[in-house]
Parts: structure tokens; C-alpha cells; sequence
């Protein structure tokens, strides 16, 4: 798949225990997390920028794999909520794709995921973008780039954003993270942030402001899907 190696390697690995994260669908013999009709459709997306409107000051330029639709939200619902975390490897992969559209060619990257909050975490039996991180440095690296992963950032207690509007979203941003004390901040590379969905890229735009502070000026983020309002397509 498109330079940094194929989707469907990455799916023949996993056991297939409620359907495809795709389509729910159960196709008798397959062990993989989704079925060839939802790895042809998540193999077709490419990535492109997205922005939300109005765009809230300081977000970085912003590039999603595709919208939040079809069988790229099944699968991200299925991974972060319904427990699939072998999923974390394939779509993994597929972040890569974006952090490599987002940069152009091959140089130093520091990938700085968005933490999930404690809470978050422990009822996801972990956090969920470090977990996808991991994955897309890893392919990262195997396709030659240089790449670290810097974990800045701790989350502190918010509200769940989905029974928020943009304007609460925006006020649980502005006080959701802390710099971690002593984490120092890494020589060379550019900075891309990471997270799974942009809405209304509040949170980006609250993690940029933070590392900016820092010292640390995002070149761009990379998201795996942007609600359809947010793709400059």
C-alpha cells in the first residue's frame, strides 16, 4: 500500500472474533479485522488536508486519511470502544500514510500523540492513540524515516467531548493538559502531532499551544478521519 508497505499484510494476522471491524459482516474462513470489500475501501483513501470551519487559532495545518464515514469509523468504533485493539496494528499503518503525506519526503520526525485521560485509558485497557503511535513509528522506521516518539503531555480530568459543543469542547481544551515535569525536549526532528478523529480541532489546537510554549512548534498534524465538514477535498 502506497510506499510504506500493504494494508492487508497488516489484517491476515489478526483472529476475527466479532465480524469485520468494518461491516460487521462474518465471512466464514477469514482471519483478519476486516473483510476484502473494507480493505479495498480503506486502501482507496488518500490522504488530504483537513480543516475545520472557523479554524480555532493555533491549530496546525491538518492532514486526514478520509471522513468519519463507512468502514474507517467502524473501525476506529470497534478499536477504541468494542476492545478490538488488534486493530491498533493496521491502523497504525495507516496513520504512517498520513504523517508521511503530511511531511513530504523522508526526514527526522518527533510524533507527539494526544494522551487519553486516566479514566479514558483504563476503560480502553490502555491508550488508545499511544498504542497507534507505536504502530505507525514502527512503519515509519521501517521505511527509512528517522523517528521518535515524545510523550510531553498528561491529560487531566475533562468531560467526554461527544455530549459537548464546539464552544464546550473548546473551554474543556484550554485547561485538558499539562507538561510532564522533567521530560526535556528532543534535539532535531519536525513536530506532528497525532490523534484519531478532528472535530473541531479545539484539542489540536490546545496541544500546539502547550508545546509551543515549550519550545516545541508543531509542523503539522495527522489524523486517521475528519468529520466530512472538516476535508478540504
Amino acid at each position: 500500500m502506497r510506499g510504506l508497505g500493504g494494508l492487508w499484510s497488516d489484517l491476515t494476522d489478526l483472529v476475527l472474533p466479532a465480524g469485520c471491524a468494518g461491516c460487521a459482516n462474518r465471512v466464514s474462513g477469514l482471519a483478519h479485522g476486516f473483510c476484502p470489500r473494507c480493505v479495498g475501501e480503506l486502501e482507496a483513501l488518500r490522504p488530504a488536508p483537513a480543516r475545520p470551519d472557523p479554524a480555532p487559532p493555533d491549530l496546525p495545518p491538518c492532514v486526514a486519511l478520509g471522513p468519519y464515514a463507512g468502514a474507517l469509523r467502524e473501525g476506529l468504533l470497534a478499536y477504541k470502544e468494542r476492545g478490538r485493539h488488534g486493530l491498533g496494528r493496521p491502523l497504525g499503518a495507516l496513520l504512517a500514510e498520513v504523517v508521511a503525506a503530511a511531511v513530504g519526503p523522508a526526514r527526522p520526525l518527533i510524533l507527539v500523540p494526544v494522551p487519553d485521560t486516566a479514566r479514558a485509558a483504563r476503560a480502553r485497557y490502555g491508550d488508545h492513540l499511544d498504542r497507534l503511535t507505536r504502530h505507525a513509528a514502527g512503519r515509519l522506521r521501517a521505511a527509512g524515516w528517522p523517528v521518535r516518539v515524545f510523550r510531553p503531555l498528561r491529560a487531566l480530568p475533562r468531560p467526554d467531548s461527544v455530549v459537548l459543543d464546539s464552544a464546550g469542547r473548546a473551554a474543556a481544551a484550554e485547561g485538558a493538559f499539562r507538561l510532564r515535569r522533567g521530560g526535556g525536549m528532543p534535539a532535531n526532528g519536525l513536530v506532528v502531532l497525532l490523534d484519531d478523529i478532528l472535530t473541531t480541532g479545539a484539542t489540536l489546537a490546545a496541544v500546539s499551544r502547550i508545546l509551543r510554549s515549550a519550545g516545541m512548534t508543531p509542523k503539522a498534524a495527522a489524523v486517521l478521519a475528519a468529520t466530512q465538514k472538516r476535508l478540504c477535498r
